[in-house]
């Protein structure tokens, strides 16, 4: 896709709607785990499966971090048609990917149980949670390998073939569930497992097609190596990427530790409405990566004009997503629970949550495409800043003061520092943005003013 001619919204939505089913899909596939476990294998089976998602981000999102570098190097030099830089950019990060999944695989395996423990995950929880994510990290670099090389398949434009990759994965991935988890009767385990082979399946399918493409993006496994210019360039955007998730995660460890306080039932409620959330989040986060893209392509190119246009387009898009999607789901959330468990203080603990996070979802989507639109102009280091102040700042200090006052002791206290801080960061954010805009214009402006003077003379 050329992202530098013709009208924004259209491509935009062209764009971010095959990667919006292909999210949607993946969670589709991840809800199986949960609703088989929550199903079959009962309800501290679902808290164990529910409960691990802050720590698996907190750990992964360091990587996932460096792959949007990649993404936005990548697209500048499609953009800019630097085949040379393009081919080394590809390269290294596919290499990068392996060392970040052997790295994750490492820390998963040794370090989880304690981290669960710091957690306060609840005793009766805690063995299978542990035993879900010593597997679960065994397929840390298939999974790297997938979001990197689909990082960069993103960046040119193509958010198709991961999709048909993710699905095949996906119905395997459900397959095994019912296989491993109904007839076999290994419960968390199985889950886990069915995971790992899904996850390598659709790995290996983007790797066979990253080596089948033309031109500069093509993988060519014998020229697998890291060229040190291009990795310093992903590691500057890629690294305030991924510690900006990383403090994100961190918070929603500390949070998941509260809840975690509330008992058993009350995780199981949560963990079934966090997954529901996610289809919302990840169709938000299709605009957060279309605006990512698109603008980085454009910036790379000296399309500047088109810019403004990327960034409003995005905001416009997310916005209607998050109200619509998220209201919808919270309209409907006792039959959306009732999939995932039978208990009724179950379905009651997660509707609790939906009512506060999944109707002020939007806020989420707005801040995140601001962030797309900074990283997009080759701005890491102020997002993670701002998300360090404003995300795990604001959650860290709402819970440590407001929260632990006895009358204000509550889980519904809990959940309500999401929006607060979303709408705290965004505002940051957009600010930080009309800045740096401003000074791109005014940079650009006195560019052209010294060509047309040296023209006239």
């Amino acid at each position: 896709m050329n992202m530098c001619e013709g009208a924004v919204l259209p491509k935009m939505l062209k764009f971010a709607v095959p990667l919006m089913l292909s999210s949607i899909l993946q969670l589709l596939f991840n809800a199986a785990d949960v609703v088989v476990v929550g199903k079959f294998a009962g309800d501290n089976a679902l808290a164990a499966v529910g409960c691990t998602g802050s720590l698996i981000n907190l750990l992964c999102n360091l990587f996932m971090g460096l792959s949007v570098g990649a993404n936005v190097m990548v697209a500048r030099h499609y953009g800019a048609k630097q085949e040379d830089e393009l081919k080394k950019s590809v390269h290294t990060a596919m290499v990068l990917s392996v060392l970040g999944g052997l790295i994750l695989t490492g820390v998963g395996v040794l370090f989880t149980e304690g981290i669960l423990g710091l957690m306060k995950t609840p005793d009766e929880v805690l063995p299978l949670a542990a035993l879900y994510l010593r597997i679960y990290f065994f397929g840390m670099v298939p999974n790297m390998v997938y979001n990197f090389g689909s990082a960069v398949l993103r960046a040119v434009g193509d958010t198709r073939r991961p999709m048909y990759f993710l699905t095949l994965a996906g119905v395997v991935n459900v397959i095994l569930n019912l296989i491993f988890v109904i007839k076999f009767g290994m419960g968390v385990a199985g889950v886990a497992i069915a995971t790992v082979i899904s996850q390598t399946i659709s790995a290996t399918l983007v790797v066979i097609c990253m080596m089948r493409e033309k031109g500069a993006i093509r993988l060519i496994l014998k020229e697998l190596g890291i060229d040190k210019k291009e990795l310093v360039s992903i590691l500057r955007i890629g690294l305030p990427a991924g510690m900006q998730g990383c403090i994100f995660s961190l918070s929603n460890v500390v949070i998941q530790k509260s809840i975690n306080g509330f008992g058993s039932t009350t995780v199981s409620g949560s963990s079934a409405a966090s997954n529901l959330e996610g289809f919302v989040y990840v169709s938000m986060n299709a605009f957060h990566q279309a605006t990512l893209s698109f603008m980085s392509q454009n910036y790379g190119a000296g399309k500047y004009d088109r810019l403004k246009k990327i960034t409003f387009a995005g905001l416009f898009c997310v916005t209607i997503t998050g109200l619509t999607l998220g209201n919808m789901e919270y309209f409907l959330g006792k039959t959306l629970l009732g999939i995932y468990t039978s208990s009724d203080s179950v379905i009651d603990a997660g509707l609790i949550r939906m009512s506060i996070i999944c109707t002020t979802y939007c806020l989420c989507g707005v801040m995140d495409v601001m962030v797309g639109a900074l990283r997009g102009l080759g701005y890491s280091f102020v997002p993670m800043i701002v998300s360090l102040c404003g995300v795990c700042g604001i959650r860290l200090v709402w819970l440590f003061t407001i929260f632990e006052m006895p009358e204000y002791h509550k889980i519904e206290m809990v959940y309500i520092s999401y929006p607060i801080s979303w709408l705290a960061t965004f505002a940051i954010h957009f600010t930080s943005y009309l800045v740096i805009k401003h000074k791109l214009d005014r940079r650009v402006n006195n560019t052209l003013a010294l060509v047309d003077h040296d023209e006239g003379k």
